[in-house]
């Protein structure tokens, strides 16, 4: 097996959002879709100010230990997958230990982080834009929707007591429409 046992965990400093471009996976180069990536949250307050991250959010996910037979193998399809323009850095996982305090689960886990200088970085649209462009939008990999409920329903299967009020949003507001559209009777037609 290329990876050891999942370790679930959270981390520190940073916010996840839907704020990169995907002309390839869940859009189209003439009409990218939106993924998720991790941000600096000192630097998505700068780019985004009014999009705050609230106290209670916390970016949970899951840690893979890749084996070192794999490893070489494994990097090349991640820097290929994240190839639009993601920086690799080098960060703790945190997690909740049996006593019920946090601990670090992880030491120098390997992420991939948006930055500014990235050009499929995008910090500066509307919850409803970002939601509008999940709802239309379809890619090799799928519908744009798909992704954005599949993660939701993962974060809340890992973590049920944990908040990503940016997730539920757009969850919400792709729901919503979803449900005017089944009541309107053009589901299927758009």
């Amino acid at each position: 097996m290329w990876f050891y046992p999942l370790v679930p965990g959270y981390l520190k400093g940073y916010v996840r959002r839907f704020a990169q471009k995907s002309p390839d996976h869940r859009g189209t180069e003439e009409s990218p879709g939106r993924v998720v990536t991790l941000v600096h949250q000192e630097e998505w307050h700068e780019f985004s100010p009014s999009d705050s991250f609230p106290d209670t959010d916390v970016v949970w996910g899951v840690a893979f230990t890749i084996n070192p037979a794999y490893a070489a193998e494994v990097r090349d399809l991640l820097d290929l997958r994240e190839i639009a323009g993601y920086t690799l850095e080098e960060i703790n996982v945190y997690g909740v230990g049996p006593d019920g305090g946090e601990v670090v689960v992880v030491q120098r886990a390997q992420v991939y982080v948006a930055r500014k200088d990235n050009p499929a970085f995008v910090a500066n649209e509307s919850l409803e834009e970002i939601a509008g462009v999940i709802w239309r939008s379809v890619g090799p990999s799928g519908t744009n929707e798909e992704y954005l409920y599949n993660l939701g329903s993962a974060i809340r299967d890992l973590a049920p007591e944990s908040e990503d009020s940016h997730l539920v949003a757009l969850e919400s507001l792709c729901r919503k429409w979803d449900q005017e559209l089944v009541g309107s009777g053009r589901k299927g037609e758009e």
